[in-house]
């Protein structure tokens, strides 16, 4: 069981690890949004997606450290959570703080790192909004306004000005 516990604790550092980095490319992702540089940003999602593919074979190893652990402690593998284990590890106060100092230490980082992309998403949404903005203001100007001509029913028959926004005909 030991040898199992620290297994686990291992994977859940390198996870914690692996999260410290996209903490790092969260943070310049932060400075490259306000600076408007896709090719950076192109760049560090690629990086992202790397990272992430680590953190899902991690996700994989830690699955199986736990059912081992479960078919051990003779548990349910889906009811063992890092949580229960604790509760278990009662008896044995050392493995039990060494896996709470894991846990904590490992929300504290998810939750810097939710706090991050919170902020990279509020930046990306206004980045989104401006250029919104400005494919409008664009389009806005190509456009031509509407004359005021009626038909005989009265409705606006929707004829546009010529496009220079002057005429020189006088």
């Amino acid at each position: 069981m030991a040898s199992l516990m620290d297994n686990l604790l291992n994977v859940l550092k390198e996870e914690e690890d692996k999260y410290h980095v996209l903490i790092d490319l969260a943070w310049e992702k932060k400075d490259v949004l306000i600076r408007a540089d896709v090719d950076r940003l192109s760049k560090i999602t690629e990086e992202e997606q790397t990272i992430t593919g680590e953190l899902h074979s991690l996700e994989g190893k830690r699955r199986a450290v736990i059912s081992d652990m479960a078919v051990v402690l003779q548990k349910d593998q889906k009811e063992l959570t890092v949580d229960k284990m604790l509760e278990i590890l009662s008896r044995q106060p050392e493995e039990q703080a060494k896996l709470r100092e894991v846990r904590d230490s490992l929300r504290a980082t998810l939750d810097e790192m939710n706090r991050i992309n919170g902020q990279n998403q509020m930046l990306l949404r206004q980045a989104m909004e401006m250029v919104e903005f400005d494919l409008t203001l664009f389009r806005s100007l190509r456009q031509a306004p509407e004359t005021a001509n009626y038909n005989r029913s009265a409705a606006n028959t929707g004829d546009l000005l010529g496009r220079s926004g002057f005429d020189a005909k006088q």
